[in-house]
């Protein structure tokens, strides 16, 4: 089984000036976790500053290249050093001096679009302006004696208004119309402007706002706006070509940057965890593979040529909750490791599920959802988005495939029953012998649980909750015992008599440990006990009935596909073809969905949180920048 490799405490001890070379060497060692040091000699943040140094400049140089570009990958070179504090600061002035001038160059071309933007909503209004052969500052000078409206009605008003205006004195000139709105200009007297303007709103109204740069003839407007064109396109090519020098300017040192800051990242990055120190010492502190002891060594003596100094410690039972987990998984298997982080990450020692789970997990989709033909279309699905699902498209052949396999098992194709034999059994024609296996299944999935839970209490030291615990082996006797009984019950076995011992013992022995580990007052402990004792009895049983939906869900799939084939049957031939795809279709998305939810809520709800905690903390190593 896959388990957490043994990991020891590492502190080391090195010259603070050679700090950030330490946390090169071991970002480039490639398996090292930094935690908090908790040496209470050591007081002082060396790295705190060189931190700050460091977020500034990979501020500024996400914002630089933002502006010029990328640079290209990185290559770094085996024997290059990282920054001291001084260079680091250095290269931060240098940046921020490079940033001002791509803001400028950026505010610049920033308000040669403000502008550009501005001339096309000119462009919008001249456009509905060039019906009128008229000097607009002329007509709407606010000193004159008429009022002049310019806007647009609905066509449907037209009429209406033009007659009602006319009995104030006003005139109402249309110059042009788009779709049903019309444009017009409406002048008349201007003491009798307010009364105008009601009826207006009345009609639906909306005025047509005539910008400064607008009051001339729409013939001089037009040739302004195209000489204001081209004189943003001439300061606009001007800017690209400032913008240009700038890249070929900052290009070759910007990439120089990042390489120093790629090579600064390991540091920075560890003094988050907490790096200690005193006078012209630091303490580097955090986890490292047991078995790859001798190669951290070497590491630090190539590129600290024995100045430094290297505690090493095995975890502590104090250490417990803050040990991360490296557990090195297959490349079958890495597919399925997100589905289980999802729900934690297992502690420092606990037993992983991955592997348990990417066995069940796949052995419930296909027992829920067999069906040759629905799993060769979810395996090509896969297939078919592989490059967007990425690592996840595997989970979806590994399901399609099992799905198929199950398929033969019940003789199922796209639903059809009768094409193949099943080579096991039929869900529809054998429903009860489909719910015992169901039952068997979950009692064998919850033995598991309950084995794996013990063996991670025995890990962690709680002895008495590993034997006697509800969840440890004595829930496990009391469990098997109670399963025996039933099973005897039902004449599948003899073995009443031996079931019930082992059920009374395991029974009494949780009741035990339960009276045992309540700290109350007689009554109230007596009550506890009895009702955390039953719950454990209650609780066992109805998760095993849990598993009861696999063979629910077998029977729903060919339910479903019967009630497809009902409803084709009753149409056409081209009814009865289009019903069959799209039924089909609608099984496969829709209760595929569903199974998969289904078997993912077994895993979770009847399995991990009966022995998982996933409440460890992932092995985050110190990494180089790559890419």
């Amino acid at each position: 089984m896959l388990r957490a490799e043994p990991l020891l405490r590492i502190q080391l001890l090195v010259l603070a000036s050679e700090a950030q070379d330490a946390a090169l060497a071991l970002a480039r060692f490639g398996v090292f976790s930094p935690a908090p040091c908790r040496e209470d000699l050591l007081a002082e943040s060396p790295a705190a500053a060189y931190r700050e140094a460091w977020l500034e400049a990979e501020a500024r140089l996400s914002k630089l290249q933002g502006e010029c570009g990328d640079t290209g990958p990185l290559d770094l070179p085996e024997d290059a050093e990282a920054p001291s504090l001084a260079d680091l600061q250095e290269l931060n002035q240098w940046l921020k001096l490079a940033w001002n001038d791509c803001l400028d160059c950026h505010e610049n071309e920033a308000r040669i679009e403000d502008v550009r933007s501005h001339l096309g909503a000119l462009e919008d209004t001249l456009a509905k302006l060039e019906g009128l052969n008229v000097d607009l500052a002329h007509l709407l000078r606010p000193d004159s004696l008429l009022a002049v409206n310019i806007g647009s009605l609905p066509a449907a008003e037209m009429k209406r208004v033009t007659e009602a205006l006319s009995m104030t004195g006003y005139l109402v000139s249309r110059f042009d119309q788009a779709g049903e709105q019309v444009y017009a200009v409406i002048a008349g007297p201007r003491a009798r402007q307010g009364e105008v303007r009601g009826l207006l709103a009345q009609a639906g109204w909306r005025e047509l706002p005539v910008p400064d740069e607008l009051r001339t003839h729409p013939q001089a407007a037009r040739a302004w706006l195209e000489a204001e064109r081209i004189r943003l396109d001439t300061q606009s090519g001007a800017a690209c070509q400032v913008r240009d020098g700038l890249r070929d300017q900052f290009g070759p040192r910007l990439h120089e940057a990042r390489l120093r800051l790629a090579l600064a990242r390991p540091l920075a990055e560890a003094a988050q965890a907490g790096i200690l120190g005193r006078g012209g010492l630091a303490a580097l502190s955090g986890w490292a593979p047991r078995r790859q002891l001798d190669e951290l060594r070497g590491t630090l003596d190539a590129r600290l040529h024995g100045r430094y100094w290297l505690d090493t410690r095995d975890p502590s039972a104090g250490d417990a909750a803050e040990v991360p987990s490296l557990v090195r998984y297959p490349g079958w298997l890495k597919p399925f490791v997100p589905l289980v982080k999802s729900y934690g990450v297992p502690r420092y020692g606990e037993f992983d599920p991955a592997l348990p789970f990417a066995i069940t997990y796949l052995l419930l989709f296909g027992a829920m959802f067999g069906d040759i033909g629905h799993g060769a279309a979810i395996l090509v699905l896969a297939l078919a988005f592989a490059r967007r699902l990425g690592r996840m498209a595997w989970v979806g052949v590994a399901a399609g495939a099992v799905s198929m396999l199950f398929g033969l098992f019940y003789g199922s194709v796209f639903g059809y029953e009768d094409i193949i034999s099943p080579l096991w059994l039929s869900p529809l024609h054998d429903p009860i012998r489909v719910l015992t296996i169901a039952v068997a299944f979950g009692v064998g999935f919850i033995v598991f649980t309950l084995l794996a839970n013990a063996r991670n209490k025995w890990t962690a030291g709680h002895i008495a909750e590993a034997l006697f615990d509800s969840s440890g082996l004595a829930g496990l006797a009391f469990y098997l015992g109670a399963v025996g009984v039933l099973a005897s019950l039902v004449g599948v076995a003899d073995v009443a008599r031996p079931a019930g011992v082992l059920a009374g013992l395991g029974i009494a022995g949780v009741a035990a440990f339960k009276w045992h580990d309540t700290r109350a007052a007689l009554g109230e402990r007596m009550l506890i006990t009895f009702i955390e004792t039953l719950e454990t009895a209650i609780n066992l049983f109805s998760n095993t009935l849990s598993f009861m939906r696999v063979a629910a869900f077998s029977l729903n799939h060919v339910a479903l596909a019967l009630a497809v084939f009902t409803l084709a049957h009753g149409l056409d031939a081209a009814g009865h073809g289009i019903t069959l795809v799209l039924g089909n279709i609608i099984i496969i998305v829709l209760e595929g969905g569903i199974v998969a939810i289904q078997a993912l809520r077994l895993m979770y709800y009847e399995g991990f949180s009966r022995f998982f905690s996933g409440d460890g903390r992932e092995f985050v190593p110190l990494r180089v920048e790559k890419a």
